[in-house]
């Protein structure tokens, strides 16, 4: 990693958290298809609401491949 690189991440690091995921937010929607539509107010705010759920312990996350197989077993 370069300098300049590693200089942005610590200087994030030091961020509170709310701070650190608008970072994290942007920098996602950065690699993001340059024609690809923008997300809605709407969205946005539905994301920031599931990860709050996330964080706060409120949803119990899933391992997606046991999801899956599982989905897949119930069709077959």
């Amino acid at each position: 990693m370069s300098i300049t690189a590693e200089r942005v991440m610590t200087e994030a690091m030091g961020l509170p958290p709310v701070l650190r995921a608008f970072v994290a937010e942007k920098l996602i929607e950065s690699l993001d298809a340059p024609d690809a539509p923008a997300l809605s107010a709407k969205w946005k705010k539905e994301v920031r609401r599931r990860c709050a759920e996330v964080d706060s312990g409120a949803v119990k996350l899933r391992d997606a491949d046991a999801v899956f197989a599982r989905a897949h077993a119930s069709l077959t």
